[in-house]
């Protein structure tokens, strides 16, 4: 045995090969099931594939923006929010009353997140913190606020469905050689990527992603430097409740509104989180990237169990990458 070898921990040189070769056989597996149905589609009918694969791109987005602030909360607060699915559906409530209100969409969207941000802030200024970072508490305040907003969202709004609507400016379809599709989904991948990059940007390139991230990983070292921590951690809590309240108003405005949405929502993110990676932004992307691909396929060709084939995947990726696909190692 080399010096270098010896001075290596045993798990680190053993380990670190098999993760590597096992990440790239779930990569080539993907990548081999995934030219396999595009190839049989693409031969039988080209226009199922193209409407598939806009589809699942347009499911990854809405998944992006709802996860993107449950990353925020969970994967970089380590904050156990079990009510992310809650901000959701309160959006979309709010946005639906608001459009009705007001006939804007805009305004909807962006009173609806805003009013969603407050929410959360509150939560977490009044509540959350009072119990100091503990899991189980966290988990069941959480779980507390979201039995609260469903009861109040079924005794404002009823238990019927409710949508939105798109914006007048994108209700239309475009047409490319037979291909008809929605503007407004097309937008809001759009939405997506630029919330994304936003996030990128402020956490990776500015001094206050800077103060965000050194908080996170050392809030005393960062209090002694006069940075009030626990202010900067709740507007952060209270960013990512915003991206959820959006959203919710994104995603109701060609989807329903109606019960049950929180659930459904919550369990998405978690599925983006951890198959991404804890605290990655590019980590969610890549996860609401893959599990939209993955679904619209699944409910193309195996619409019984195509739950079980997108909750596969995370199985599949945890498997073989327990930090997830750009999580970091620790």
């Amino acid at each position: 045995m080399s010096q270098v070898e010896a001075a290596t921990p045993r798990s680190s040189w053993i380990a670190g090969p098999h993760r590597l070769s096992g990440t790239a056989a779930v990569v080539a597996v993907a990548v081999l099931a995934s030219a396999a149905l595009v190839v049989r589609d693409g031969s039988n009918d080209g226009l199922l594939l193209a409407v598939t694969i806009l589809n699942g791109l347009s499911s990854a987005g809405l998944y992006f923006l709802v996860a993107s602030g449950f990353t925020l909360i969970f994967g970089l607060l380590r904050v156990t929010n079990l009510a992310h699915g809650s901000f959701y559906l309160a959006g979309g409530y709010i946005g639906w009353t608001l459009r009705d209100a007001t006939g804007s969409w805009l305004l909807a969207l962006v009173g609806a997140a805003l009013a969603v941000a407050a929410m959360g802030l509150l939560f977490q200024l009044l509540l959350l913190r009072r119990v100091d970072g503990d899991p189980i508490r966290e988990s069941l305040l959480t779980i507390g606020l979201s039995v609260v907003v469903a009861d109040l969202t079924l005794s404002i709004w009823g238990g019927s469905s409710l949508d939105i609507g798109a914006p007048a400016l994108l209700d239309s379809t475009f047409t490319v050689n037979g291909l008809v599709y929605s503007e407004y989904r097309l937008a809001l991948l759009g939405l997506a990527i630029l919330v994304g990059a936003a996030l990128y940007v402020l956490l990776k390139c500015t001094r206050l992603g800077m103060t965000i991230r050194a908080g996170v990983d050392d809030p005393v070292i960062l209090a002694t430097t006069g940075v009030n921590v626990p202010v900067m951690l709740s507007l952060v809590f209270g960013l990512g409740a915003f991206l959820a309240g959006l959203g919710g108003v994104a995603g109701g405005s060609y989807l329903s509104i109606s019960q049950g949405e929180d659930a459904r929502y919550l369990l998405v993110s978690l599925l983006v989180v951890i198959v991404g990676g804890l605290g990655s932004v590019t980590g969610a992307a890549a996860g609401a990237l893959l599990v939209g691909l993955v679904e619209s396929f699944a409910q193309v060709h195996l619409p019984t169990y195509s739950v079980l084939v997108t909750f596969g995947v995370m199985i599949v990726v945890l498997a073989f990458r327990p930090q997830g696909l750009l999580g970091a190692s620790r």
